[in-house]
């Protein structure tokens, strides 16, 4: 299975990697939107761990850019808001 998380917080970027390769996941990273929307366009991902704040891009535009160029996989988000809205479903 391969996983690209887009995370800016290395630290849990690489606590992240570190378990999903445990488990023999191949895992790409990115530390920033613009770097993880161009790996999401680039590659075929099982599936997308993507932070919603990120510097550059924030994850809702990622996931928007992502489905209009027919990128469908599957995207679990994560985010240290306490309450959030969006005003229309990515």
């Amino acid at each position: 299975m391969h996983v690209l998380v887009v995370e800016d917080e290395k630290r849990l970027t690489y606590l992240l990697r570190r378990v999903l390769l445990e488990e023999r996941y191949a895992v790409d990273l990115a530390h920033d939107g613009v770097a993880g929307l161009d790996l999401a366009l680039s590659d075929t991902y099982d599936i997308v761990i993507l932070d919603v704040m990120l510097p550059g891009m924030d994850g809702i535009e990622i996931c928007r850019q992502m489905r209009a160029e027919n990128v469908m996989a599957p995207v679990l988000m994560l985010t240290a808001l306490g309450q959030w809205k969006i005003a229309s479903p990515a």
